[in-house]
């Protein structure tokens, strides 16, 4: 009991660094991994959007293309807009030095950050950027106080302002914190298509984490029909070879 209490109380805290250290609610994502128009709509919204300032060194533009079903022509057309080859991973230009300058931090490679911070909090995240005229850049972050980064999607989404609540702590204080976000400044979407563009934009960066899962999840199915079958060979061989015996 004591073993389980501990292992439960570091899942209990791993979830709420994931929430950022927030009451926020995380939203579900809807991954489908074989969607593939809604991975093309991903990668777009990740180029144009992401790109700038976050790399994704582990993955090639020629693999992408090939899982999303892009020719190489269109993938350099489309998504390679600053001199890399196609057998290149997704790299910036811009120099660790000149991002520390800019943003005080070198802004993080996003290979993997879905499976560190899993698809829900990507999602929730991407849609929690409120206005705050005390931060550099204009906004925070609900999800993610505190937030260095800028709100690179306001042309899309537009600009939320916070809505609070007052809560009262333990010790009889009362704390006021973020009840919901409610559109300040409208933006070139709606909110069901903002959530959908999200949606895409989590579900290929989920994609990136690990571009070959839907090929390991097909290969561990054989592997599995393959083993069933021996399972069966070799226990009748077993009943073959010391019938005699027994």
């Amino acid at each position: 009991m004591k073993k389980l209490s501990i292992v439960l109380l570091v899942l209990f805290s791993s979830q709420l660094l994931a929430a950022g250290g927030t009451n926020i609610e995380l939203q579900s994502a809807n991954i489908n991994l074989e969607n593939k128009a809604s991975l093309q709509r991903g990668a777009k919204y990740f180029v144009n959007y992401c790109l700038s300032c976050h790399s994704a060194k582990q993955l090639r533009y020629s693999r992408t293309g090939k899982d999303l079903g892009i020719s190489p022509e269109l993938v350099e057309l489309n998504l390679m807009f600053t001199g890399e080859k196609i057998f290149d991973g997704m790299t910036i230009s811009m120099r660790p030095k000149d991002a520390e300058k800019w943003f005080g931090v070198n802004p993080p490679d996003l290979s993997l950050i879905a499976r560190s911070r899993g698809a829900d909090w990507l999602y929730t995240y991407l849609k929690s950027f409120y206005i705050d005229e005390s931060r550099p850049f204009g906004v925070d972050n609900a999800l993610f106080p505190k937030v260095g980064m800028p709100h690179v999607l306001s042309d899309l989404q537009g600009l939320q302002k916070a809505v609070y609540k007052d809560v009262e702590l333990e010790d009889g204080t009362v704390k006021k914190v973020i009840a919901r976000l409610e559109i300040a400044e409208p933006g070139r979407m709606n909110e069901k298509e903002f959530d959908k563009a999200m949606n895409d934009l989590v579900n290929f960066m989920v994609y990136m984490g690990e571009p070959a899962k839907l090929e390991r999840q097909r290969l561990g199915w054989k592997v599995l029909m393959f083993i069933l079958v021996m399972f069966g060979i070799f226990y009748f061989l077993k009943k073959e070879y010391w019938k005699d015996i027994h």
